[in-house]
């Protein structure tokens, strides 16, 4: 089993950056890939941005340029790097997890409880 808990969150203003992080605790060894999502209430969720076992990442369309994913597995964290950001952006924040160990992590993947981001204008 992995837990999840996302830190950074916070209110910035339009054109700034703010770094999210989010820690994984438990049986970290089972990960494979890590995401971010984010979702606006009423709204679906939406990935943001992936990151594989070997570091390949790829990113939504709305955030190519402006966000950046990183991962430091020795310290079972994940980044999101957040520059130029637009009111469009603000949401609740998601970190999820692919997990592959079968007997460790049955249910295959876990998600934090977020981290609210509000941009304004």
């Amino acid at each position: 089993q992995v837990q999840l808990v996302e830190y950074g969150g916070g209110l910035v203003q339009a054109g700034g950056s703010l770094r999210l992080s989010c820690e994984a605790s438990g049986d970290t060894i089972c990960i494979t890939a890590m995401y971010w999502y984010r979702q606006v209430p009423g709204k679906e969720r939406e990935l943001v941005a992936s990151i594989d076992e070997v570091g390949r990442t790829n990113y939504g369309d709305s955030v190519k340029g402006r966000f950046s994913i990183s991962r430091d597995v020795p310290k079972d964290t994940l980044y999101l790097q957040m520059n130029s950001l637009k009111p469009e952006d603000t949401a609740v924040y998601y970190c999820k997890t692919d997990e592959n160990c079968p007997l460790l992590a049955p249910e295959g993947g876990s998600w934090g409880r977020g981290t609210q981001v509000t941009v304004s204008s």
